[in-house]
């Protein structure tokens, strides 16, 4: 079987390397553009017999079977056995409807032989994020085949590293044959193959569609979510939290924790990605609320100051409304650049005896502002803060508690208590 040599990995290699992939990076680092072909430089290494330069061992791409036994979950790279173990998994499972690819590519022959596996069982191949190279040699081949709305295709020509690690061109028959068979498109398959092997060509979901390529464009509330496919370890469940919602960092870790551990049990029972952010959201916004119900007067009365000025904004009022303190804290950054939302506030608890508050340099005059850009139904909550806001300094806090966070006077004041 051929093997292949991709950017940024150092694994065993032999002498002719027969590729279809671009590097993760490479990948990642086009993923906005669409129907576009994108040069992206694959480096040349001193391959050696068994091993390059550092010996690092081979990493194949994870294989995992999905909740309810109904997917089978691939992320990673198309390195040899591969296939053997979907192969594996589909003997010992045959509920198994979909197979759920977050790929870069790697070897032609691998991805044929997968795809075969796909075809013969007549399963659907589903895209949650990126799936480049010889990954569509799988894709392709799925009874039926769903994009995530936003997620990509990436291809190009397959090639060959020889023993000086230079890239040397192959003849595409087998990739052409694959594609052909599969029933894209005849002038797609050409445009497909004529795309460098250092380049890599996204096209518009349109585009793919037409083709052929795709039988059905999906939303976030239709399959399990994917987002732990490559590492569903709790590090990375949290780590997968504070990359969505960076704001938690800010909270206790012990908080932080128990956000990530009920987004990694939901996605180990299957719950879909829609159900999965709306869920992390709503936790988030509870976890944010708890903890500015003990930060200082100072604090609250700065955040009802950041508030007021920025309520002819529909997504501050809308926020307000909702009761959506991460909604908030993204539209208070989002209306002025450069702000720091709710992070700084974060920082302070009532038993601190000095505050430096984000909104102290703010006009002492906001409480008089006047919102002549408002929306109608922005009305009384603009009322209010401007009401609260021209109280004394203890009760002004109170009732920017009860604004802001929703909260009645009798949580307030237990929220205060040592």
């Amino acid at each position: 079987m051929n093997t292949m040599l991709t950017s940024g990995w150092a694994h065993p290699a032999k002498a002719a390397l027969r590729v279809a992939l671009m590097g993760a990076a490479c990948f990642a680092a086009i993923a906005p553009l669409e129907d576009r072909a994108v040069s992206a430089a694959v480096p040349a290494r001193a391959v050696q017999a068994e091993r390059l330069g550092d010996g690092s061992p081979e990493v194949a791409a994870r294989v995992a079977l999905g909740p309810g036994g109904r997917d089978i979950r691939l992320a990673g790279d198309l390195i040899e056995g591969v296939a053997a173990r979907v192969a594996a998994l589909l003997a010992a499972n045959p509920g198994v409807e979909r197979i759920h690819l977050t790929s870069d590519g790697g070897l032609v022959d691998e991805a044929v032989a997968l795809g075969a596996l796909v075809a013969e069982r007549r399963l659907a191949t589903y895209v949650p994020d990126a799936c480049a190279s010889a990954c569509t040699l799988v894709f392709v081949r799925g009874r039926a085949r769903y994009l995530a709305t936003g997620a990509q295709l990436g291809f190009h020509a397959p090639y060959e590293l020889g023993p000086d690690g230079r890239i040397e061109t192959v003849d595409p028959a087998a990739e052409r044959a694959a594609y052909l068979a599969a029933g894209l498109a005849s002038d797609f398959v050409a445009r497909t193959l004529s795309v460098a092997p250092a380049d890599i060509w996204t096209p518009e979901p349109s585009r793919l569609r037409e083709a052929g390529v795709v039988t059905e464009m999906v939303g976030s509330d239709r399959f399990p979510d994917s987002t732990l496919d490559a590492d569903p370890s709790p590090q990375a469940a949290r780590a997968e939290v504070l990359r969505n919602l960076p704001i938690l960092s800010g909270l206790d870790p012990g908080a932080v924790d128990a956000i990530a551990a009920w987004y990694r049990d939901g996605y180990l029972a299957g719950r879909t990605e829609a159900q999965a952010i709306a869920g992390l959201r709503e936790r988030a916004s509870a976890a944010l609320r708890q903890r500015l119900r003990v930060v200082d007067d100072a604090s609250i009365r700065t955040l009802g100051r950041l508030v007021f000025v920025n309520m002819a904004e529909a997504e501050t009022c809308h926020a307000l409304a909702q009761g959506d303190l991460v909604a908030l804290d993204e539209a208070l950054r989002r209306v002025r650049a450069g702000a720091p939302g709710l992070a700084s506030l974060l920082a302070r608890r009532s038993s601190d005896m000095q505050v430096v508050s984000p909104g102290d340099d703010m006009p002492s005059r906001a409480a008089s502002l006047v919102h002549h850009a408002a929306q109608p139904a922005c009305a009384k909550p603009i009322a209010a803060l401007r009401r609260a806001l021209a109280r004394s300094r203890p009760g002004a806090a109170g009732s920017l508690r009860a604004i802001l966070l929703g909260d009645p006077p009798a949580t307030i004041a237990s929220a205060a208590l040592p």
